[in-house]
Protein backbone atom coordinates (compact mmCIF):
# COMPACT_ATOMS: atom_id res chain seq x y z
CA UNK A 1 0.00 0.00 0.00
CA UNK A 2 1.13 3.30 -0.90
CA UNK A 3 1.91 5.84 2.13
CA UNK A 4 3.82 8.70 0.04
CA UNK A 5 4.23 9.70 -3.54
CA UNK A 6 6.42 12.82 -4.13
CA UNK A 7 6.43 14.10 -8.04
CA UNK A 8 9.05 16.35 -9.17
CA UNK A 9 9.35 18.25 -5.98
CA UNK A 10 11.31 21.70 -5.87
CA UNK A 11 12.19 24.52 -3.42
CA UNK A 12 14.11 27.04 -4.21
CA UNK A 13 15.53 30.09 -1.44
CA UNK A 14 16.69 33.80 -2.30
CA UNK A 15 17.33 35.10 -6.06
CA UNK A 16 20.07 36.14 -8.01
CA UNK A 17 23.88 35.29 -7.01
CA UNK A 18 22.41 34.34 -3.31
CA UNK A 19 19.52 31.82 -5.26
CA UNK A 20 19.98 28.20 -3.93
CA UNK A 21 17.81 25.10 -5.51
CA UNK A 22 17.41 23.12 -2.26
CA UNK A 23 15.48 20.57 -3.67
CA UNK A 24 15.31 19.62 -7.24
CA UNK A 25 12.49 17.97 -9.20
CA UNK A 26 12.48 14.89 -6.47
CA UNK A 27 10.11 12.25 -7.27
CA UNK A 28 9.97 8.70 -5.37
CA UNK A 29 7.34 6.48 -3.61
CA UNK A 30 7.02 4.81 -0.26
CA UNK A 31 4.79 2.04 0.60
CA UNK A 32 3.63 0.90 4.48
CA UNK A 33 5.99 -0.45 6.72
CA UNK A 34 9.39 0.48 4.82
CA UNK A 35 12.06 2.16 6.76
CA UNK A 36 14.49 4.66 4.21
CA UNK A 37 17.22 6.50 5.06
CA UNK A 38 18.30 9.74 3.15
CA UNK A 39 22.45 10.18 3.30
CA UNK A 40 24.11 13.51 2.11
CA UNK A 41 26.33 16.13 3.00
CA UNK A 42 25.41 19.36 5.35
CA UNK A 43 23.82 21.40 3.05
CA UNK A 44 22.67 18.90 0.22
CA UNK A 45 18.97 19.53 0.69
CA UNK A 46 17.86 16.69 3.00
CA UNK A 47 16.12 18.53 5.92
CA UNK A 48 14.46 20.82 3.44
CA UNK A 49 13.48 17.78 1.45
CA UNK A 50 12.16 15.96 5.31
CA UNK A 51 10.39 19.56 5.75
CA UNK A 52 8.56 19.94 2.65
CA UNK A 53 7.44 16.29 2.55
CA UNK A 54 6.03 16.55 6.26
CA UNK A 55 4.41 20.39 5.40
CA UNK A 56 6.31 21.96 7.61
CA UNK A 57 7.67 23.95 4.84
CA UNK A 58 5.74 24.41 1.05
CA UNK A 59 7.46 23.57 -1.89
CA UNK A 60 7.90 26.06 -5.42
CA UNK A 61 6.43 23.32 -7.67
CA UNK A 62 5.15 19.77 -7.70
CA UNK A 63 3.52 17.55 -5.06
CA UNK A 64 3.60 15.66 -2.07
CA UNK A 65 0.87 12.95 -1.51
CA UNK A 66 0.12 11.66 1.73
CA UNK A 67 -2.51 8.59 2.10
CA UNK A 68 -3.59 9.54 -1.29
CA UNK A 69 -4.30 13.31 -0.25
CA UNK A 70 -2.27 15.87 -2.15
CA UNK A 71 -1.12 18.31 1.66
CA UNK A 72 0.04 21.69 -0.79
CA UNK A 73 -3.46 21.29 -1.79
CA UNK A 74 -4.97 22.23 1.44
CA UNK A 75 -5.89 25.75 3.48
CA UNK A 76 -2.80 25.94 5.99
CA UNK A 77 -5.32 24.65 8.90
CA UNK A 78 -6.58 21.78 7.23
CA UNK A 79 -2.63 20.76 6.87
CA UNK A 80 -2.06 21.23 10.44
CA UNK A 81 -4.55 19.11 11.25
CA UNK A 82 -3.48 16.93 8.62
CA UNK A 83 0.14 16.72 9.64
CA UNK A 84 -0.90 16.68 13.42
CA UNK A 85 -2.97 13.22 12.80
CA UNK A 86 -0.80 11.84 9.82
CA UNK A 87 2.87 12.74 10.44
CA UNK A 88 5.07 11.98 13.26
CA UNK A 89 8.02 13.71 13.55
CA UNK A 90 11.27 12.93 15.60
CA UNK A 91 14.08 15.58 15.69
CA UNK A 92 18.42 15.94 16.65
CA UNK A 93 16.89 17.65 19.34
CA UNK A 94 14.47 16.08 21.79
CA UNK A 95 11.24 18.59 22.35
CA UNK A 96 10.42 17.49 25.22
CA UNK A 97 8.41 18.91 27.52
CA UNK A 98 10.38 19.62 31.01
CA UNK A 99 7.59 20.07 33.22
CA UNK A 100 5.77 16.60 31.70
CA UNK A 101 6.67 13.00 32.47
CA UNK A 102 7.67 10.16 30.01
CA UNK A 103 4.41 9.20 30.01
CA UNK A 104 2.84 12.53 29.67
CA UNK A 105 5.19 13.64 26.82
CA UNK A 106 4.09 10.63 25.10
CA UNK A 107 0.80 10.68 24.91
CA UNK A 108 0.46 14.80 24.56
CA UNK A 109 0.44 14.49 20.72
CA UNK A 110 -2.92 12.71 21.45
CA UNK A 111 -4.14 15.43 23.94
CA UNK A 112 -3.56 18.30 21.29
CA UNK A 113 -6.19 16.28 19.04
CA UNK A 114 -8.71 15.98 21.63
CA UNK A 115 -8.46 12.19 21.91
CA UNK A 116 -8.33 10.15 25.16
CA UNK A 117 -5.41 8.00 25.07
CA UNK A 118 -6.31 4.29 25.19
CA UNK A 119 -4.55 2.41 28.23
CA UNK A 120 -3.28 -0.35 25.97
CA UNK A 121 -1.79 1.06 23.32
CA UNK A 122 0.09 3.46 26.60
CA UNK A 123 1.31 0.33 27.78
CA UNK A 124 2.22 -1.37 24.31
CA UNK A 125 4.42 2.03 23.50
CA UNK A 126 5.87 2.01 26.89
CA UNK A 127 6.54 -1.78 26.62
CA UNK A 128 8.16 -1.71 23.17
CA UNK A 129 10.23 1.77 24.07
CA UNK A 130 11.66 -0.22 26.76
CA UNK A 131 10.38 3.12 29.19
CA UNK A 132 8.20 1.04 31.72
CA UNK A 133 10.20 1.52 34.41
CA UNK A 134 10.84 5.41 33.39
CA UNK A 135 7.15 6.44 32.64
CA UNK A 136 6.88 9.04 35.62
CA UNK A 137 10.14 10.34 34.93
CA UNK A 138 10.58 13.92 33.76
CA UNK A 139 12.96 14.39 31.27
CA UNK A 140 15.87 16.38 33.10
CA UNK A 141 15.87 12.61 35.51
CA UNK A 142 16.47 10.84 31.84
CA UNK A 143 19.59 9.92 29.40
CA UNK A 144 19.48 11.63 26.33
CA UNK A 145 18.80 7.96 24.64
CA UNK A 146 15.99 7.61 27.04
CA UNK A 147 15.04 11.24 25.78
CA UNK A 148 15.37 10.32 22.39
CA UNK A 149 13.14 6.92 22.97
CA UNK A 150 10.31 9.20 24.21
CA UNK A 151 10.48 11.36 21.48
CA UNK A 152 9.56 8.32 19.17
CA UNK A 153 6.95 7.44 21.15
CA UNK A 154 5.55 10.36 20.90
CA UNK A 155 5.55 10.42 17.67
CA UNK A 156 4.44 6.99 16.86
CA UNK A 157 1.47 7.17 19.63
CA UNK A 158 -0.70 9.00 16.73
CA UNK A 159 -0.37 6.19 14.20
CA UNK A 160 0.63 8.57 11.97
CA UNK A 161 0.62 7.28 7.87
CA UNK A 162 4.56 8.19 8.11
CA UNK A 163 7.49 8.76 10.53
CA UNK A 164 10.11 11.85 9.40
CA UNK A 165 13.38 11.42 11.12
CA UNK A 166 15.60 14.03 11.29
CA UNK A 167 19.11 12.99 12.56
CA UNK A 168 17.36 11.89 15.37
CA UNK A 169 20.84 10.29 16.25
CA UNK A 170 22.74 13.67 16.21
CA UNK A 171 22.97 14.47 19.69
CA UNK A 172 24.09 10.70 20.70
CA UNK A 173 27.02 8.56 21.42
CA UNK A 174 27.97 5.78 19.01
CA UNK A 175 26.33 3.29 21.54
CA UNK A 176 23.40 5.31 21.96
CA UNK A 177 22.58 6.05 18.38
CA UNK A 178 22.54 2.18 17.43
CA UNK A 179 20.21 2.10 20.26
CA UNK A 180 18.03 4.16 19.12
CA UNK A 181 18.57 3.02 15.47
CA UNK A 182 17.76 -0.34 16.48
CA UNK A 183 14.48 0.59 18.40
CA UNK A 184 12.97 2.41 15.56
CA UNK A 185 13.68 -0.41 13.51
CA UNK A 186 11.96 -2.56 15.97
CA UNK A 187 9.16 -0.06 16.82
CA UNK A 188 8.70 0.14 12.74
CA UNK A 189 8.44 -3.29 12.07
CA UNK A 190 5.93 -3.94 15.02
CA UNK A 191 3.71 -0.73 14.65
CA UNK A 192 4.04 -1.95 10.26
CA UNK A 193 5.51 1.98 10.32
CA UNK A 194 6.85 3.70 7.24
CA UNK A 195 9.88 5.75 8.41
CA UNK A 196 11.96 8.29 6.39
CA UNK A 197 15.43 9.18 8.51
CA UNK A 198 18.06 11.51 7.47
CA UNK A 199 21.17 10.39 8.93
CA UNK A 200 24.92 11.70 8.20
CA UNK A 201 26.08 8.06 10.02
CA UNK A 202 26.06 5.68 6.92
CA UNK A 203 26.69 2.91 9.69
CA UNK A 204 22.84 3.63 10.53
CA UNK A 205 21.85 2.99 6.93
CA UNK A 206 22.83 -1.58 6.98
CA UNK A 207 19.45 -2.14 8.02
CA UNK A 208 17.48 0.13 5.97
CA UNK A 209 15.08 -1.31 3.54
CA UNK A 210 16.07 1.44 1.18
CA UNK A 211 18.68 4.19 1.06
CA UNK A 212 18.82 7.60 -0.73
CA UNK A 213 21.22 10.07 -1.25
CA UNK A 214 20.92 13.73 -1.64
CA UNK A 215 23.44 15.80 -3.24
CA UNK A 216 22.92 19.36 -4.53
CA UNK A 217 19.37 19.10 -4.07
CA UNK A 218 18.91 16.11 -6.60
CA UNK A 219 17.71 12.68 -5.24
CA UNK A 220 19.23 9.25 -5.88
CA UNK A 221 18.01 5.64 -4.71
CA UNK A 222 21.07 4.18 -3.84
CA UNK A 223 19.24 0.83 -2.80
CA UNK A 224 18.61 -1.04 -0.16
CA UNK A 225 20.58 -0.82 3.31
CA UNK A 226 21.90 -4.88 3.01
CA UNK A 227 22.61 -4.90 -0.57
Amino acid sequence: MEILRVEDLCKTYGAGETRVEAVKNVSFSMSRGEFGTVVGVSGSGKSTLLHCIGGLDTADGGKVFLNGRDIFHMKENERTIFRRRNVGFIFQSFHLVQELTVEQNIIFPLLLDYRKPEKASVEEMLEVLGLENRRHHLPGQLSGGQQQRTAIGRALITKPSIVLADEPTGNLDSKSSQDVMDLLLGASKHFKQTVLMITHNMNLTTSADRVFRVADGKLEELGGGQE
